[in-house]
């Protein structure tokens, strides 16, 4: 399994200083050297929306290679190792880059979780038409002066405009043809990822995760463990328990910033029989306590 991509090294790659705010970043492809970095084939630490409006280039994503000479709109994330080779010098377009942390419970519910976005295999590329075209170089460039903006919430207005891309490519493409998982590991991986999300988000204390462990839920899909880590590790490079852990621990943060619990309900919801092995796994991940990022977390937003 190759090492995947993070945001920085990607930012490295194009010859670009690394942004203080890289939960969420917008650009013009003709600021960023897209017509002459080329991407090799490989999974990213991110999600990558990408717009090109003028220019050729060879995309390939899981087992396919696609000649773009169109305007091209791409949905990529974390799942899906891709590559880019420009062929053309005149590149034009947007792309916006985010992390989970910028991925919330708005930007991923119930109808868009069905968006290319969100999905390990189906089709992550579409071609608009010139109302399309327009309407999203519109929204694009709404989303390039807000990244720039000093407005307080400018996050969640840039989720809204996330929101709008996804909605017009879902226009594009019938639901029904979203996703036909290519293999028998990328099917396995898809029902885990979805039966996982669904348990979230927690919304009150009383609220308690049922699957917590990879046996929980390989027996929930009527699989041997092995069978799943081993589906898992060849579609997304990650176990079971791994994914049970992100997804666990993006849960904790987001409690520990937007709500009231305190760190002891925090832990019975997200099934820890003890408090004190939540503020291990917490500090393990984060090397900070659950408290500590509390703390962080108000401070950084006073």
């Amino acid at each position: 399994m190759k090492h995947k991509e993070t945001i920085r090294e990607f930012y490295t790659h194009h010859g670009q200083e690394y942004p203080k705010s890289g939960q969420f970043n917008v650009y013009r492809r003709e600021e960023f050297a897209c017509d002459s970095t080329s991407l090799p084939p490989n999974r990213r630490d991110f999600y990558k929306i990408s717009m090109i409006t003028k220019g050729t280039g060879i995309i390939g994503y899981s087992d396919k290679a696609i000649n773009i000479d169109r305007p091209t709109l791409t949905f990529l994330n974390p799942l899906i190792p891709y590559s880019w080779q420009p062929t053309s010098e005149d590149q034009t377009g947007y792309f916006c880059l985010f992390t989970e942390d910028f991925v919330n419970t708005a930007l991923k519910n119930e109808s868009l979780s069905q968006s290319p976005l969100f999905k390990v295999g189906g089709n992550h590329l579409f071609f608009p038409n010139e109302e399309s075209l327009k309407l999203l170089q519109g929204v694009f460039e709404n989303m390039v002066h807000e990244i720039n903006s000093e407005y307080p919430h400018k996050y969640d207005l840039l989720r809204n405009y996330i929101q709008i891309v996804m909605h017009e490519a879902m226009k594009m493409q019938p639901p029904e043809t979203f996703y036909q998982p290519a293999n028998a590991s990328e099917r396995i991986s898809s029902l885990f990822l979805e039966l996982l999300e669904r348990q979230f988000p927690i919304d009150t204390p009383s609220q308690i995760l049922k699957l917590k462990t990879a046996n929980e839920f390989a027996v929930q899909l009527n699989i041997h463990t092995n069978t799943l880590n081993r589906a898992l590790k060849e579609s997304t490079g990650k176990t079971t328990t791994e994914w049970i852990a992100e997804r666990m621990l993006k849960e904790a943060k987001a409690l520990l910033q937007f709500s009231n619990c305190d760190v002891a309900q925090i832990a019975y919801s997200l099934g820890f029989e003890h408090s004190s092995n939540f503020i291990i796994f917490f500090k393990k991940h984060k090397e900070v306590t659950p408290l500590q990022y509390r703390k962080e977390i108000v401070s950084n937003n006073s």
